[in-house]
């Protein structure tokens, strides 16, 4: 590790919620939020060092994030240095782990200051991490002349925006299914969406809507970041022959009543993709009910053609 900084939790998680694109001018995580389980991510650097051309990326793995693989980059050396963890954690099927790697340092290029590139590592995320938290991971830059450490973190109560060099941040999700519907309340689970192949433009989503109060409600619209606009539609069968139609006046949701929205059946449509979807990552959705009002929850991408939700952390290669 360098000096005496230690990973940490940032205190605030609004941070994360800066578009990728506003915040584009220092080095960010391409992943925004991922449940405890499997993950992957890449470092984006923007820029160099006053226009220096970067040649090393120094990764400092955060305590709670263990089982962490560096991708090779072709034009670049990788090597990690490993040590112990402060606490033993689960990873896969039972095993316990107490050791592993705890920096990942890329070097070559030179990557000039003009261009952009990403390093891509996996982990996973234990359950040292709640949903809500927000995790700073520091990233030390060097350059043909001169380094800049992406580390600093914002004080509670200040503007995470008025630091210089912040820390890309990864917001930690619940992890899905986990979610329990609270007494009377109209409440939203297990939300997941398929991964589409590059270039596709159309995307499912799909997720289970409980209705614990004693009026119906009406889920009205869907917003999602990453589509440039969502319909909430309905499949049938006539004849043998399927049929899909858009709800345009939205979708019921009768009262002490569960409405799920599975393949095969009602689900959501993403329209316009701005990107792929990526198996084992997550976006958010923000639902506009008829009396509930908006409701935001994170959505997991499972595989192509998937029929329900990934097992968190099986989607990782072992």
């Amino acid at each position: 590790m360098y000096g005496p900084f230690r990973p940490m939790i940032a205190v605030l998680a609004c941070a994360v919620a800066i578009p990728g694109e506003a915040a584009f001018a220092h080095p960010t995580l391409d992943l925004k939020s991922a449940s405890p389980g499997s993950f992957r991510a890449a470092v984006r650097v923007p820029h160099g060092c006053k226009g220096s051309s970067t040649v090393a990326i120094k990764l400092m793995v955060p305590e709670g994030i263990i089982g962490v693989k560096p991708a090779p980059k072709p034009g670049w050396t990788v090597a990690t240095t490993k040590g112990a963890y402060a606490k033993t954690y689960d990873h896969f099927h039972g095993k316990k782990v107490s050791d592993g790697v705890k920096e990942i340092v890329w070097r070559g290029g030179p990557l000039l200051d003009e261009h952009f590139d990403e390093f891509i590592f996996t982990g996973f995320i234990t359950s040292a991490f709640a949903g809500g938290d927000t995790v700073a991971i520091p990233i030390v830059q060097e350059c043909e002349q001169g380094q800049v450490s992406w580390t600093e973190l914002a004080a509670p109560g200040a503007n995470p925006h008025d630091l210089k060099h912040p820390a890309p941040l990864l917001k930690i999700t619940a992890t899905p299914g986990a979610e329990k519907p609270a007494a009377s309340a109209l409440s939203v689970a297990k939300a997941w969406a398929r991964a589409t192949p590059g270039g596709a433009k159309v995307g499912a989503g799909y997720l289970e809507i409980v209705n614990a109060t004693a009026s119906a409600d009406t889920l009205l619209s869907v917003v999602a970041p990453v589509a440039g606009r969502t319909e909430i539609h309905e499949m049938t069968h006539d004849g043998g022959v399927m049929k899909m139609r858009s709800l345009a006046n939205g979708l019921d949701v009768p009262a002490g009543a569960t409405v799920s929205l599975s393949p095969g059946g009602l689900h959501i449509m993403f329209l316009d993709l701005k990107q792929p979807l990526t198996a084992g990552q997550s976006f958010d959705v923000e639902l506009t009910f008829k009396t509930a009002g908006k409701i935001s929850v994170p959505v997991t991408i499972a595989a192509i053609g998937a029929a329900g939700p990934a097992t968190p952390g099986h989607e990782h290669q072992h």
